[in-house]
């Protein structure tokens, strides 16, 4: 099985750690664009940032409502360019 990080280039690994790094982006609307789980997402964070800012990240997502789009009151798929 390939790493999840072979899979991109670097635009595309420079949005999807853009996207898990912003609290109102939920894992969900990653996968859509992406097709990454968030096991893989976690993946890609823990080998792209330095291990004292994957701690905080991954402190900061566990366990936030925002992170998980079932939980999220709106259903409609957000970015920070979409209108």
């Amino acid at each position: 099985m390939s790493r999840p990080v072979e899979r991109f280039d670097s635009a595309d690994l420079d949005r999807i750690i853009e996207m898990a790094w912003e609290d109102r982006t939920t894992f969900e609307a990653i996968q859509h664009q992406f097709g990454l789980g968030e096991p893989e997402v976690i993946a890609i964070m823990r080998s792209a940032l330095k291990p004292s800012s994957f701690r905080m990240w991954r402190k900061r997502v566990s366990g936030r409502r925002t992170k998980h789009g079932m939980t999220s009151r709106s259903s409609r798929f957000r970015a920070s360019g979409h209108r």
